[in-house]
């Protein structure tokens, strides 16, 4: 049986793209029905119109063995989406002059790059010096998603940190630029990410249950992933900041941060449009496995690209942006539409999540233009267009 929080009491509607509406009981409907047929165990749901929360609610449960409920204060390990926050903060060093996007990484460190322990593996490749901040947030370093991938997205636990291509030629995404430009970031700031996050963006936006490192407090209300079959992954608590993925948090702290994007507040206009605008265009098959030749023109038509920490793209209702977050257990999605003050942020605890975006978007929102298919978000019934 599927259960329901509410985090946001306001209007009694969702105004989608194209200026319909879609009453909250028709989205509790159409979610639940999505989630009972995909066996999706947990799922937080926010929607923005006019750059305000209009809708926030949890669904279904936090654990399926407990059976607790999600709720909108339930902690949820955020995955990909621990990017988005990074590259934001990342921005406001980029405003503030203390990082230029394009000075080459290792003039901010103490010693050549390969002298680090954990890039030995780059000696003998001068390439190295190319490397640069914009490349690390448009995933344009040649670097495969972490060095324990192959190219082929095989997992090789003894996998070494490589350059496939010349850096800022493609696109590829990368958890390993972005722990790059982590180390890069915290030798400039003296501090980690974890404490800038705190002061610089959760503590003005007010997410109170946000950490890129695990805090006590999380302790009293957290959920746990589930595999395809609703078996529980265990919840590892991260103890060290990672840019790439240990970011937690809730349903509601997530819409509070993209409601703070969404209404200007952390940068200065000319800086959030620098941000999302687009870097490098994508002609992958799709976004992963990363490093591979498969290319396509399918997405041409929205201008697939990437920006800075964001996927950006052409829709019909003007340009959008967005950012997902997938590992075992875990699936998440958030799409915004600036022209239109719209948005909606989608996290669930189980495999099974990536299922019902498509539909979810498009009965929603409205929103058909989403790469799903690039995305890999194939839906669950397989037959859906």
């Amino acid at each position: 049986m599927l259960t329901a929080s509410s985090f946001y009491a306001g209007a009694q509607q969702i105004t989608r793209l194209d200026g319909s509406h879609l009453s909250f009981w028709q989205a509790d409907s159409i979610i639940t029905n999505l989630m009972h047929n995909a066996k999706v165990t947990g799922l937080g749901i926010s929607v923005l119109n006019d750059n305000k929360p209009v809708y926030i609610k949890a669904f279904g449960l936090k654990n399926n063995q407990t059976k607790e409920a999600l709720d909108t204060a339930t902690v949820l390990y955020g995955a990909s989406l621990s990017k988005a926050v990074f590259s934001f903060l990342v921005m406001q060093l980029v405003q503030e002059g203390i990082i230029d996007l394009d000075k080459p990484l290792y003039k901010y460190l103490d010693k050549p790059l390969p002298d680090y322990d954990k890039y030995k593996d780059l000696a003998g490749d001068e390439r190295w010096k190319l490397l640069t901040a914009r490349m690390c947030l448009s995933h344009t370093t040649g670097f495969a998603n972490f060095r324990f991938f192959k190219p082929s997205g095989a997992y090789d636990p003894n996998g070494k940190l490589a350059i496939y291509f010349t850096p800022g030629s493609r696109h590829a995404y990368s958890g390993e630029g972005m722990m790059l430009l982590q180390m890069v970031v915290e030798k400039i700031m003296g501090r980690d990410i974890q404490q800038l996050a705190v002061e610089r963006i959760f503590i003005p936006a007010g997410m109170k249950r946000t950490g890129f490192t695990w805090q006590p407090s999380f302790d009293d209300n957290y959920a746990v992933g589930h595999d395809p079959d609703g078996a529980i992954l265990p919840k590892e608590k991260k103890y060290v900041p990672n840019a790439a993925g240990s970011m937690v948090t809730t349903i509601a702290d997530y819409t509070r941060f993209i409601t703070y994007v969404m209404q200007g507040k952390g940068l200065d206009n000319k800086t959030k449009a620098l941000m999302i605008s687009p870097q490098i265009r994508i002609h992958s098959k799709y976004e992963f496995p990363t490093i591979t030749n498969d290319t396509t023109n399918e997405n041409d038509g929205i201008q697939l690209a990437y920006g800075l920490g964001w996927g950006v793209f052409k829709s019909k209702y003007g340009p959008a942006f967005t950012k997902g977050g997938h590992d075992d257990g875990w699936r998440h999605y958030n799409v915004n539409f600036p022209d239109k003050k719209i948005s909606v942020i989608i996290m669930t605890n189980s495999a099974n999540g990536e299922g019902i975006f498509k539909e979810l978007l498009e009965k929603i929102i409205g929103d058909t233009d989403t790469p799903w298919h690039w995305e890999r978000y194939i839906p669950y019934n397989a037959t859906a267009k």
